[in-house]
């Protein structure tokens, strides 16, 4: 109960963090548009964006709003109800509510998301609940990857009774 206590917990401080870094830009930021942190590499440049990742059906905020919200309540219902999770999944599931949650308050409160990172090599502008979402899901890519059903990691330990049988065997060289 102290675990998904704490989630639940992290989830808050993720879309804290995520909220006032979108107050920040709302007061300074937006009004200048653009700010060059590294020239030729990385700025900072206001984006409301009305759409999903890169702008796709942009102006569908009902759907967006839907979808996140459906997606935030079975991640909650897994943080409360399964109780398989490593520390992998737990930080997984984390990290999609909090990006996933703080994307939402912008749909419902301004009907477009608040966008200000830019690496000038990568065309979309985003945000730090977009990274949050994306380690997020990348965490749980790489757990499927990694862990077997069993959780138990995938391997050469999986592999380990054929290399014991070969070390043991002799094998002649040559002809």
């Amino acid at each position: 109960m102290v675990t998904v206590l704490l989630s639940f917990v992290a989830v808050a401080v993720g879309v804290a963090a995520d909220q006032f870094f979108k107050m920040l830009v709302l007061a300074h930021l937006k009004p200048v548009g653009s700010i060059e942190l590294i020239p030729g590499f990385f700025q900072l440049t206001y984006v409301e964006n009305r759409g999903a990742a890169f702008g796709i059906l942009a102006n569908h905020q009902w759907l967006f709003v839907t979808v996140t919200a459906l997606v935030c309540l079975i991640m909650a219902g897994t943080l409360i109800w399964y109780k398989a999770h490593t520390n992998l999944t737990r930080t997984a599931v984390v990290l999609i509510m909090a990006g996933g949650l703080g994307n939402l308050i912008d749909r419902v409160r301004f009907h477009f998301v608040v966008d200000f990172l830019h690496f000038q090599f990568f065309p979309p502008v985003f945000n730090f609940a977009d990274i949050c979402v994306t380690v997020g899901c990348g965490l749980l890519i790489l757990y499927v990857i990694l862990y077997s059903d069993t959780g138990k990691p995938k391997g050469p330990k999986r592999y380990a009774k054929y290399a014991h049988y070969n070390r043991n065997r002799n094998y002649r060289m040559g002809g």
